[in-house]
């Protein structure tokens, strides 16, 4: 068996392959305070379905410990770091760079650096930027540098040199000192988190890795005892922000690749889909209890950045420049908003209503679950009879309906509106929001979205969808198998992945192909033992090769195939003209970055979807559901019911264990496979 174990901020999700391709999916209430109680709390959910624990073969997990930990969550407090650095730049991490996340505002304030000052070291050593040493490194200031962070009594331990990217020779000097004199403190160095040019990206980021190293070796060191504990030898394995897997003990040293763990198992899953399907250009929605994602996937690939900000904040699901800590690691480029069912409706000091951006979150959850008297997404939902008025998760989650007609009666008369008006005010508001991010990631990135398929998923996804598409004129809706589930199923989908990048900042007409040939063959042996000390076959690693490249005296690089030494400058030109509509074919092509990523397939499958196969097509009850401000009578089908060619016409519900899909009038659902296809 293998087990799939998704934390969200709602709702922990399980999805299990018991080997002979049945699946089992499961949702329990998440934690926030304590994560790992909600992966303990799943697993015993399985239990309780009749399967023993040491059936487990492997165990995939996605988390979002390193991003709580940034944002100040509660029994996740950050270590002291001490910051070692050369003499006269200990300042970098707090001016940075002169972004501000807000233009007008003078008072504005900065994140927090995640360093003290008084325990940043500047040490006297110094490489000048071809990594020839200046100030050489010696002895006695080793020996100082060492009793200095001594005093301070440091939880982890960052080195940062200015030019290590192309020399690291002093960063290892300290930092094998500095792992001698403290065998217990986690050392983070830049020239092995990321040898990059750029010191202040590449500081942030190895400050960053430092701040993380002990919270998450503490907490995934605590998992797999509790695993243990619970007869699970089966090793666990970590989703990376860049959409593939790789063992504890890797992840556990290099935490800030984990910061955007839980968003890529969706887009992995939707890319999956997407291949089965056929379909090349696909749009990857994800609304869940507290937050919507969106994702592209363009001629069938997932489409990756390679530098974020973590713990900043968004407007209108763009990430906002200068709020947070840069990180240059890979991930999966999403557009995020908090939008989900638990998200919060309010009215303003004008009398208008809002909705958002605070959620209610798992506790204490919507008003219908019975511990508060807010409002919510959810709530809407109920009073307008799109989600049961009982219960959810085929009736193991219990909801009051009339708590929740309550808490938004409560905005209704504010509003001097009806109750149902007001619910449906909610919907509107929270879909332009969420319709805003599928923009983002479509027309502002220079797609169509009415060329793409829109995947729809979360627990919250398939309620929605049909809103966000008429809004968008997209055609055609996917609501897969297990939707409520579907991120983690996305865990199941992912090959063990490993990354590697290279500074070199050459031009193309100065950089020989031997150095080029050695740069990448040197990437690639280090990435194939990573990946065959995880398990993978060798005959199994496949490797694709980047560059990053730009014109000569541009501040920002073009990621582009890399697998052609002799077309280099033609990919670039090619690349830059798509991008930005024009190239410059006499300027010179500039190779900054040399960048390789290993993958390897672990047996990774689908479970089988849940199809009937010749099931009772016909409702199985009715409920009075508001359909453009009107009450209609709206038949509701089970899903694991239909047939294998059931055609269902909106309005209508279509309801399951984890998700209610909403089919809105107009739209035609079609069972495909076990998945759902609307069309208009």
């Amino acid at each position: 068996m293998r087990v799939a174990i998704d934390v969200g901020g709602t709702f922990t999700d399980l999805v299990a392959d018991d080997g002979r391709g049945n699946a089992i999916a499961l949702k329990v209430a998440s934690t926030p305070s304590a994560p790992e109680r909600g992966v303990l709390d799943a697993l015993e959910a399985l239990v309780a379905r009749g399967h023993a624990l040491p059936e487990i073969e492997r165990i995939v997990h996605a988390t979002t410990i390193a991003t709580n930990a940034l944002l100040g969550q509660m029994h996740l407090e950050l270590p002291r770091v001490v910051l070692v650095t050369t003499h006269g730049f200990r300042d970098i991490i707090e001016i940075g760079r002169q972004n501000r996340s807000a233009v007008y505002d003078l008072f504005v304030r900065r994140p927090r650096p995640l360093v003290a000052r008084e325990d940043r070291i500047g040490v006297r050593e110094r490489l000048d930027a071809d990594g020839e040493i200046v100030l050489a490194l010696d002895d006695a200031e080793i020996a100082r540098v060492v009793a200095a962070v001594r005093e301070r009594e440091p939880q982890a331990i960052a080195v940062c040199f200015l030019h290590a990217y192309a020399n690291d020779a002093h960063e290892r000097r300290i930092a094998d000192a500095l792992a001698n004199a403290f065998p217990n403190v986690p050392i983070a160095r830049s020239s092995d988190v990321d040898p990059e040019y750029r010191e202040y990206e590449r500081f942030s980021t190895t400050v960053v890795d430092a701040a993380l190293l002990p919270i998450v070796r503490r907490y995934l060191d605590g998992l797999r005892a509790a695993l243990a504990q619970r007869s699970i030898t089966a090793p666990l394995f970590v989703m990376r922000s860049n959409g593939g897997m790789t063992d504890g003990q890797t992840a556990a040293a290099r935490p800030a690749a984990l910061l955007e763990s839980g968003p890529a198992g969706g887009a992995i899953a939707a890319a999956a889909l997407a291949r089965r399907l056929g379909a090349n250009d696909v749009l990857s929605f994800d609304m869940g209890g507290t937050t919507a994602k969106a994702a592209t996937i363009v001629g069938g690939r997932v489409q990756f950045a390679t530098e974020f900000e973590a713990a900043g904040t968004t407007h209108s699901g763009r990430s906002v420049v200068g709020s947070g800590y840069p990180v240059r690691f890979p991930f999966v480029d999403l557009a995020e908003i908090s939008a989900g069912g638990g998200t919060i409706a309010w009215i303003d000091d004008a009398g208008s209503l809002r909705v958002g951006p605070l959620s209610a979150g798992a506790d204490p959850g919507p008003a219908c679950y019975g511990r508060s008297e807010r409002a919510t997404v959810t709530d809407a939902n109920v009073v307008l009879g799109r989600l049961p008025q009982t219960h959810l998760l085929g009736g193991t989650f219990p909801i009051d309906a009339r708590r929740s007609r309550a808490a938004v009666a409560a905005l209704s008369e504010r509003l001097s509106l009806t109750l149902e008006a007001t619910a449906t005010g909610i919907l509107t508001l929270i879909d332009a929001q969420m319709a805003k991010v599928l923009r983002i990631v479509t027309v502002e990135r220079g797609l169509d979205p009415r060329d793409f398929t829109l995947i729809a998923f979360g627990g919250n996804g398939p309620l929605h969808a049909c809103s966000l598409a008429d809004d968008l004129a997209i055609a055609r809706i996917v609501v897969p198998a297990r939707p409520g589930v579907f991120s983690a199923e996305g865990l199941l989908e992912a090959d063990l992945r490993a990354t590697a990048v290279r500074a070199i900042l050459r031009d193309c007409d100065q950089l020989e192909r031997a150095t080029f040939d050695d740069v990448f063959a040197s990437l690639e042996r280090g990435l194939r033992d990573e990946l065959r000390g995880q398990g993978a076959d060798d005959a199994g690693i496949v490797v694709l090769r980047e560059i990053d490249a730009r014109y000569r005296g541009q501040s920002f690089e073009l990621t582009i195939d890399g697998s052609g030494y002799d077309t280099l400058e033609q990919t670039f030109h090619s690349a830059h003209e798509r991008r930005y509509g024009y190239a410059a074919p006499d300027e010179h092509v500039q190779i900054v970055n040399a960048r390789v990523t290993a993958s390897a397939s672990l047996g990774a499958r689908r479970p089988a979807a849940d199809v009937a196969g010749a099931g009772d097509d016909r409702p199985r009850a009715t409920r009075t559901v508001w359909v453009g401000g009107i009450p209609c009578l709206v038949p509701i089908f089970e899903r694991t019911g239909l047939s294998a060619r059931a055609e269902i016409a909106g309005p209508a519900l279509i309801e399951q264990y984890d998700a209610v899909t909403y089919v809105a009038p107009g739209w035609l659902a079609r069972a495909n496979a076990g998945d759902l296809v609307l069309e208009r």
